[in-house]
């Protein structure tokens, strides 16, 4: 059965990444896809990605990662970028995590909540064997789905103090293999390679090839079907 098309009976969303370029490695170009048709999104990032940059001190990778994910996001239509600021590399699916999104989704009150892929091993098309998923990814993943649900009830974490927000419509999880759900992003390639590049010294850092080769590869790889199609794919929760 081929995937159906995203529901677009929303009209704020909250895309939360563990680090900077999280987003920007497959879902930007449905972003910019949703904020050409007007939608408004919100991104969200549980780290700065400071422990990310080979030779780099956290101290200068943090602000400088930081600067490059707002530069990128506004490539694709966003301004509101939040960062949490919890230890990168050293996420913990728990009460701590939970609660600081539960907060931010009760501040950004988004109908759609995006987040990545958290399963242990994930698989790009036409590659072998799997890859060991981040242990960010997967404990950030968990605890967005959680945090929904935290974020609608007010006895969980009665110390918050924003108002509880339980309009959030739909759950939007990654998927790149045989997603149930996608969004067209023919239109929108070039915009989500645009929007990886912003991410120059860190890619600059993982090859010698030049930035926008290295990132119209993984656009592609993230976006293009076997069939030549474009699109990001997801699997979708009722929130």
């Amino acid at each position: 059965m081929p995937p159906a098309r995203m529901p677009d009976d929303w009209q704020r969303a909250l895309v939360v990444a563990a680090h900077p370029d999280d987003i920007e490695y497959g879902i930007a170009a449905a972003v910019s896809a949703w904020t050409a048709a007007g939608k408004e999104v919100h991104y969200l990032l549980a780290t700065r990605g400071e422990a990310g940059m080979a030779g780099v001190h956290p101290d200068e990778a943090g602000p400088l990662r930081e600067d490059e994910e707002r530069r990128s996001a506004a490539v694709v239509g966003v301004t509101e970028v939040e960062f949490l600021d919890h230890r990168d590399g050293t996420l913990v699916a728990g009460p701590d995590l939970r609660r600081d999104l539960a907060a931010a989704i009760r501040r950004h009150r988004p109908e759609l909540v995006v987040t990545g892929y958290f399963g242990a091993t994930w698989t790009p098309p036409g590659v072998s064997p799997a890859y060991v998923n981040s242990a960010d990814h997967r404990a950030l993943g968990q605890c967005v789905i959680d945090a929904v649900a935290d974020a609608a009830n007010e006895w969980i974490f009665p110390d918050l103090t924003e108002e509880r927000w339980s309009g959030v419509q739909y759950i939007a999880v990654s998927e790149m293999t045989d997603p149930p759900h996608e969004v067209d992003v023919a239109d929108h390639v070039e915009l989500a390679v645009a929007s990886l590049s912003e991410h120059r010294r860190y890619l600059e850092l993982l090859s010698d090839d030049p930035v926008e080769s290295q990132a119209r590869q993984i656009v592609d790889m993230s976006t293009m079907t076997e069939d030549g199609r474009r699109r990001v794919g997801f699997r979708l929760f009722w929130g």
